[in-house]
């Protein structure tokens, strides 16, 4: 058998010790990353079909179930039940289910690029190019009445960091939001999450009671309402990190945990089995499917639950999130080891 060239022998080192480069593939709908991350090695696939990121696996565990989508829709409560709010703002549980991509745009070391698929993408063909920092952008347009804009950035670091930022355009004519941000389904139940900020659930009209500090969740509990509404909402949150020794792979033997965190600075979070449209459909606990994923949801805006008499009277309008008006936020998603 021949034996490993000079230069396989360097590109399989420099992965082996991390070179805090990435290397870049440029596939036929999709742009492919790889690299080192203490010592862990990590692939990131974004899709141009898919319109998002498609894959995000690290020592060959998948963490993405569907690309993460923007989200504006959170199950409704027993007071936007009582309000009516769900009436009024129902259109947005139709963008939260479905959203039109306009335009995706790649950005390699700071230099735009044209978007480098079939049949352009073959000049790379004699080897993966190197670099210190990947940049992907979608733009989306929401199937409300008139149509919202949204903008998504994924900046890619050599060692794996993932920058993404978050751009609502507001739009007059458009009623309230109940929340933006984005959503992440990952393939299986996490076994724990832990965050730094405050206790209990806590919404932006419900949490003087909060007390700061760091807290682990095992399992992802869902509040046992007798009909099924949102709930594990955390707000003016640090960080979070989600831990999970599932996946989808059974011939794997390597069931250790292993973590993502999610940098938020201090924004919403909620860790559930369901997503929003799953929970809104069930009028009884006993309807709600299997947990079978995690939904982790990061919100740049949530509204209030309300909640000042018997579940009829509006939210406060200090609590409302105004479609007419810009959003935006941020966040980092980093590898965590084993435990």
């Amino acid at each position: 058998m021949g034996g490993m060239s000079k230069g396989e022998h360097q590109e399989e080192k420099g992965m082996e010790t991390g070179t805090g480069l990435l290397q870049v593939v440029y596939g036929d709908v999709t742009l492919g990353l790889r690299g080192m991350c203490g010592g862990k090695e990590f692939h990131y696939i974004f899709s141009y079909a898919a319109h998002g990121m498609e894959s995000l696996a690290v020592d060959g565990k998948e963490w993405l179930y569907r690309p993460p989508r923007p989200t504006f829709w959170r199950a409704t409560t027993d007071n936007d039940r009582g309000s009516g709010f769900p009436l009024k703002s129902g259109m947005w549980l139709a963008a939260d289910l479905f959203i039109r991509c306009t335009d995706i745009a790649v950005e390699v070391d700071g230099e735009d690029m044209e978007l480098p698929c079939a049949p352009g993408n073959n000049r790379y063909v004699n080897g993966a190019p190197e670099a210190e920092r990947v940049k992907i952008s979608y733009k989306y347009e929401t199937v409300t009445v008139p149509a919202a804009k949204v903008c998504v950035a994924y900046e890619v670091a050599g060692n794996g960091d993932i920058r993404v930022d978050v751009h609502y355009y507001g739009l007059k004519g458009l009623p309230q939001m109940p929340v933006f941000g984005m959503r992440f389904l990952m393939p299986t139940c996490a076994d724990k999450f832990i965050y730094e900020g405050l206790s209990g659930e806590t919404y932006p009209d419900r949490k003087a009671g909060g007390i700061q500090g760091v807290y682990e969740v095992q399992g992802l509990p869902v509040t046992p309402y007798l009909v099924p509404q949102d709930c594990g909402m955390h707000m003016d949150t640090k960080w979070v990190e989600v831990y999970r020794s599932g996946g989808l792979d059974n011939s794997r033997k390597d069931k250790e945990m292993s973590a993502l965190r999610f940098d938020l600075g201090n924004l919403a979070f909620s860790c559930l089995p369901y997503t929003a449209s799953e929970l809104e459909n069930a009028a009884h606990q006993e309807e709600l499917p299997l947990p079978r994923r995690t939904v982790l949801c990061i919100y740049g805006a949530v509204r209030g639950v309300g909640g000042i008499d018997s579940w009829g009277t509006d939210v406060e309008e200090r609590y409302w999130v105004d479609a007419g008006e810009d959003i935006e936020f941020g966040f980092s998603v980093r590898i965590r080891g084993k435990e």
